[in-house]
């Protein structure tokens, strides 16, 4: 009998890490842009913030020109209350934004630009762009500010030329005091009026079935304090609170002398992308949303804190399930559901998956198999369709993971409701991806499994954007057949970490990496293209297992029109395939989508598709060739 292949079984897996929100996907350009941002310290349950509310601004043309200070004296709101008060000194002064590496603009793009002002006599304002040399490079038109009351405005720039490295500056035409908040500038070609286009289109690009968000260890912070609360990243942008990120710290504790502050103190979250956005997304990809909930439990790596499950506390952690998904699926009338009306989006989102936990495992102090159990409850009790997926913790090697599947198996065989897939990560080399194709064909078909982080991890001697070779793909690829053969098993998978940002990078590899003007691709990338684009409905049993040994992997699916089958060869000599072996294989003329090249090649900024897929149609026969080094996809009519 012919394994079924679930809808949508290759996804994305998203967390604001490497800069991948704030500074990436985020199309947002600035940084701080409501003055609220904290300087982030300390390691190993042991983290502080300091205040940072002027970073990221600095006086134009020079500090005896203008003062800058920060204040919470009659804010704008009391969420977020520091403001930037500006005392100019001379007509002209203002302040610019360091806005990551500088402003980026194609030509004939523009910006669109919001803030809010106020002063007690009238002055213009004019929002400007500089060259790093000085030169005026575009303006808006001037911006009447009158009133002592919080107003917001708008205007917009036009750009005629690229802009690369721009220097974003607030221009005051007379002296005088005069407050500002919440700024806003985003290209005008942002989706959604919301996401950097380019990156939106490599996503869109995969296909992909769905999308695991927030994170991540995000989900879980550094401490409870700076964990992931999605009714805090709903309603008005300006009024959701900033919050430090995670990643902010990582690394402190390092062997580097620095054991207080790392290289990226300022990474923190603006939340204008919260759980409102992340759904539009998932609507606009196509995909299925999976957002992940905190169980009460701090990143265990890095804090034994949490909160008992005995506590009522604890009970506020399930009610946020509960919420989220009545926020998510809830008609107009319900509290949440009207919430997302008012924000714009009166029709349900159809959520059908929720993680429960990020990357969790039992201990001596940690009860998570417990805390499972009552999200499990609460939401099928309210909720019986939706689909709850657990956690088998960091690995799939030690204890945690076989303790996972103690718990989850004999309940998932008694009840297939209980946990519709158990979340696996596992980062490894390519030596155990390669001995570990088919570590799924020994899986009891009652367990299930969603494969939610995963990635080869080779080249640790190189910079980190040069650590996603093929060779590292090509690994992934032949894991990935392994996946696909074990269908029954493995329900969804999803590479991670998604996103980088060139040099503003925790962890690598990554599938996609930009800077502030471009982004590519890495080779990973086009495996997950591959998979996600040209994998069937239904799994069409052959079986060339005997080419394993010479680093051959195949596997092949159909749907009601397509035959794909897909060939990676990681070994050093040419092979041929007989296609006939394949039932329901015609010959004739195919597509055929190939990869190819050096195991230590990468894509880059200059070279984005040095390892890419390439598209071509041939006439085949029942004999196929398949070269070293080389990963191909048969398309061919039923």
């Amino acid at each position: 009998m012919s394994k079924t292949i679930s809808k949508g079984m290759f996804g994305l897996f998203f967390e604001d890490i490497n800069y991948g929100l704030d500074g990436g996907l985020h199309a947002e350009m600035l940084e701080n842009r409501s003055f609220d941002f904290l300087e982030c310290h300390g390691h190993k349950s042991n983290y502080y913030q300091q205040e940072a509310p002027l970073y990221g601004w600095s006086a134009y043309p020079s500090a005896s020109d203008i003062e800058l200070t920060a204040s919470k004296e009659n804010p704008l709101n009391d969420v977020n209350p520091s403001h930037l008060v500006a005392d100019v000194k001379k007509d002209g002064a203002g302040f610019t934004n360091k806005a990551y590496e500088g402003i980026f603009l194609k030509k004939g793009v523009g910006a669109d630009i919001s803030f809010y002002a106020k002063a007690d006599k009238e002055t213009s304002v004019f929002i400007k762009i500089f060259s790093e040399d000085g030169k005026e490079l575009v303006s808006s038109a001037e911006i009447k500010v009158s009133s002592p009351s919080w107003t917001k405005y708008t205007t917009e720039l036009i750009n005629n030329e690229d802009i690369k490295a721009g220097k974003f500056t607030v221009v005051i035409a007379n002296s005088g005091v005069i407050s500002f908040d919440q700024f806003r500038a985003y290209p005008k070609d942002a989706v959604l009026g919301l996401f950097r286009k380019d990156l939106v289109e490599l996503l869109k690009d995969l296909k992909p079935g769905f999308m695991r968000f927030p994170g991540g260890c995000v989900v879980e912070g550094n401490e409870l304090t700076n964990r992931y609360q999605w009714k805090l990243t709903v309603g008005p942008s300006e009024e959701r609170k900033a919050n430090w990120n995670r990643w902010a710290v990582h690394g402190n504790d390092n062997d580097h002398g620095n054991k207080d502050m790392g290289d990226f103190p300022y990474y923190n979250q603006t939340l204008g992308i919260g759980y409102y956005e992340y759904f539009l997304l998932c609507e606009y990809l196509g995909c299925e949303p999976l957002p992940v909930q905190n169980v009460g439990l701090a990143c265990q790596y890095q804090s034994d804190q949490l909160v008992e499950s005995s506590s009522p506390e604890f009970n506020e952690f399930v009610q946020d399930a509960l919420d989220l998904i009545e926020f998510a699926n809830g008609d107009v009338n319900t509290k949440w559901g009207a919430v997302r009306a008012k924000m714009g989006h009166p029709e349900s989102f159809d959520l059908k998956l929720i993680g429960i936990g990020n990357e969790q495992w039992e201990t001596d102090k940690v009860d998570f198999f417990h805390r499972y159990d009552v999200f499990e409850k609460a939401i099928h009790d309210k909720y019986p369709e939706i689909k709850c997926c657990g956690s088998a913790g960091p690995d799939v090697t030690s204890d945690h993971y076989r303790d996972a599947w103690n718990h989850f198996s004999p309940k998932m065989k008694a009840d297939a409701n209980y946990s519709y897939a158990v979340d696996e990560h596992y980062y490894v080399s390519d030596e155990w991806m390669y001995n570990n194709v088919h570590m799924y064909d020994a899986y009891d078909k009652h367990k299930k499994v969603f494969a939610g982080e995963y990635a080869c991890h080779i080249n640790p001697d190189r910079v980190p954007e040069k650590r996603n070779s093929f060779g590292a793909a090509l690994a992934e690829a032949a894991f990935m057949t392994g996946l696909e053969k074990n269908c029954d098993v493995v329900l969804m998978a999803s590479y991670a970490p998604l996103f980088a940002r060139l040099k503003f990078t925790q962890w690598q590899p990554d599938l996609i990496w930009f800077d502030a003007s471009s982004a590519y691709g890495s080779p990973s990338y086009y495996v997950q293209k591959i998979y996600a684009r040209f994998t069937g409905t239904e799994l069409v049993d052959v079986d060339f297992n005997d080419l394993e040994k010479d680093r051959v992997y195949v596997t092949v699916s159909k749907d009601s029109e397509k035959m794909y089958i897909k060939i990676i060869n990681a070994g050093n000599a040419d092979v041929e395939l007989n296609l006939a072996a394949i039932s329901g294989y015609h010959k004739g003329v195919s597509k055929i989508y190939k990869m190819e090249g050096d195991v230590d090649d990468c894509n880059s900024i200059e070279e984005p598709t040095k390892v890419s897929l390439v598209e071509e149609e041939a006439e085949l026969g029942f004999n196929y060739i398949s070269k070293p080094n080389t990963i191909s996809v048969i398309v061919s009519d039923i």
